[in-house]
């Protein structure tokens, strides 16, 4: 349906208060069955309507496929939402998929031989016929000699006798063997390495196991509360979120085990973040900014703004001492975000809200940075809002675009005349594209609930190029609202967004959400290692500068969390944290209430903005301490 007939049928709708209700509301269908929905309008005496037009549409089409007559199709395990659109207001019914049943098993073993008085942990991966993985299988276990191997429930094969032995893995009626051999039982002493050592809250400490002839994979084990141990193959990953001293034990088979003590100090780091300057909005409400150094050598940070349509600038060459030289106003209602080309000479602002429907980009002419100017703008693909961009040294803008939640490739090599030159989104009809970042030769696609899609700019490792993207990895959290990311050595830091329903932004808000921390040292098979989480509070957008994270935390301010070493665990708890400032005072939009948007480093100074009060200027003082 055109958008003028979706329109005029809306309008005649409304006029009728017409009512639609999809049968049946909820729905549980089988894989590869189907099932028709149908759909019936009613006016408010209840008289049946007529409609000539309805489109049937899936929110995922993986899960449930519907065809134009109504007619749903179980296609994998899930839960998603089937609805009719009739005047461009959709109505849903849900549909639930049941999982399918195991289908094959494959047991895994670090090791096929190990001495009797050891004992290995088994691997087992469960795919139902789709050649899906099943996540927590129901898995039996059982050895064909126990005197020789004995198995528990959880998989964990204790050695007791020379000799090869089946291990068997069941669930329901699909079976799977593994064979192992055991060699005599030798003369070794075991110990745990590190022995007895001191370390931080928060620092990891990799323990392992010596002695014997092969590699030991022993069970770990920790006493009391404050801390956590896991195994990573032959390693016990310890961290701690409490001081104290803990006793780390390694269970090697069923009568030979080894320990050690860690004592743990309280995480400090001395340090202190100083308001050094302000460049105030108390009458509306402010979004992204940017700092830069101009063309002229003077030192500005452009402001975006929210439900208003002016782009402030200001002089912070003395940061102590801001002054608003300007202002650009544009056809908008949501000025979300401000990027600066690496030459300084350009500026990009994002446009939502237009009164005339044709939103994109705007650039601008920064030949008098204190004073830009309006270069050009670009609707022609976009003109549905572009949320966030990032803009590289090569003239390509990757703008995440409302419309289509795709990331489209502007070419501004021409400022005057932009074009698209290339594009890229998952293929799926509902899916929310909200943020995009590139870095050395990667972006990092923040997709809601579809989670970060990765994807080679011009890395060059998966044949992609800065116009043609290729594709390399997809992560996903059951809960979504996937905001932003930042990558940082071997971790991408992954915000997401949870905000009230009905929320106000004349009101305080109670945002929720936190970071994930993601290991992307295989960048094909991404793990979440590690999270940081302001209780009762909600991440915005992150910064990372050498060690130091800095996060938007919104109404908990901005935060600063020391990031150096491995992580894994809780950051917060652990003692990470290094300096808190809240936002706001009495005279903003929204009086002491802080929602701190995120933070952009630069010569020395943090530059962040909020939502409620405008523009910060603030530096963190870190106390060296000499040994």
């Amino acid at each position: 349906m055109s958008f003028a007939g979706s329109l005029l049928l809306a309008v005649a709708l409304q006029a009728q208060a017409v009512q639609v209700q999809v049968r049946p509301t909820n729905l549980t269908l089988p894989v590869d069955s189907s099932a028709t929905l149908r759909f019936t309008a009613t006016d408010s005496a209840g008289a049946r309507v007529n409609l000539a037009t309805a489109q049937w549409i899936s929110l995922d089409p993986e899960v449930v496929s519907v065809d134009q007559q109504g007619r749903v199709t179980g296609r994998r395990p899930g839960e998603t939402q089937v609805g009719v659109f009739t005047g461009g207001q959709p109505t849903f019914a849900t549909i639930a998929v049941p999982a399918l049943p195991v289908a094959a098993l494959v047991v895994t073993a670090p090791v096929r031989q190990l001495p009797a008085g050891t004992s290995v942990p088994l691997t087992v991966t469960a795919t139902n016929r789709l050649g899906d993985e099943i996540d927590s299988p129901s898995v039996a276990f059982e050895s064909s000699a126990p005197n020789l191997a004995r198995v528990d429930e959880k998989g964990r094969v204790f050695a007791r006798g020379a000799g090869r032995v089946e291990i068997r893995a069941r669930s329901g009626s699909v079976t799977a063997p593994i064979n192992l051999q055991v060699t005599p039982r030798g003369e070794a002493e075991y110990a745990v390495t590190p022995g007895r050592s001191t370390v931080r809250t928060g620092d990891v400490v990799r323990f392992r196991v010596e002695g014997g002839s092969g590699m030991l994979y022993p069970a770990w084990a920790l006493d009391g509360g404050g801390a956590t141990i896991e195994s990573n193959g032959a390693e016990g990953v310890f961290v701690a979120e409490r001081p104290g001293e803990y006793r780390v034990s390694a269970l090697i088979g069923e009568e030979a085990a080894s320990h050690t003590v860690v004592r743990v100090l309280q995480r400090h780091i001395p340090a202190h973040m100083e308001l050094v300057g302000r460049g105030p909005a108390a009458t509306h409400h402010s979004g992204d900014t940017w700092a830069f150094e101009g063309v002229d050598g003077r030192d500005y940070a452009y402001i975006g703004t929210f439900m208003h349509d002016w782009m402030k600038v200001w002089d912070v060459t003395d940061p102590a001492d801001a002054v608003l030289t300007d202002s650009i106003q544009l056809d908008a209602r949501r000025i979300n975000d401000v990027k600066i080309h690496p030459n300084n000479r350009i500026g990009i602002v994002t446009r939502e809200g237009a009164s005339n429907r044709r939103n994109g980009i705007v650039l601008l002419d920064l030949s008098t940075p204190a004073h830009p100017t309006i270069l050009s703008e670009y609707t022609e693909t976009v003109t549905g809002g572009v949320h966030n961009v990032w803009m590289e040294p090569n003239d390509l803008v990757y703008a995440a675009h409302n419309g289509t939640s795709e990331m489209h490739i502007i070419d501004i090599s021409d400022p005057r005349a932009p074009r698209e030159v290339g594009r890229w989104g998952i293929q799926k009809q509902a899916k929310t594209l909200h943020d995009v970042i590139v870095q050395d030769g990667y972006a990092y696609l923040s997709y809601w609930d579809d989670g970060i899609v990765m994807l080679d700019v011009g890395a060059g490792t998966h044949g992609g190029t800065p116009t043609e993207p290729a594709f390399v990895s997809q992560f996903a959290y059951p809960i979504g609202n996937t905001h932003v990311a930042w990558r940082a050595g071997r971790y991408l830091f992954v915000g997401d967004e949870l905000f009230p329903p009905n929320w106000n932004a004349d009101a305080p808000i109670e945002a929720r959400g936190y970071i994930h921390v993601v290991d992307y040292e295989d960048p094909e098979h991404p793990v979440e290692v590690a999270r940081y989480e302001v209780p009762e509070a909600g991440a915005h957008n992150v910064w990372v500068d050498g060690d130091r994270l800095y996060v938007g935390y919104y109404q908990a301010g901005l935060r600063v969390v020391d990031i150096s070493g491995e992580l894994r665990g809780d950051l917060y708890r652990q003692g990470r944290e290094i300096a808190v400032i809240k936002t706001t005072d009495a005279n903003t939009t929204v009086p002491n209430w802080p929602m701190t948007w995120g933070a952009q480093i630069f010569k020395g100074s943090i530059f962040t903005s909020d939502l409620n009060s405008g523009l910060w200027i603030l530096r963190l003082s870190e106390e060296v301490i000499v040994p």
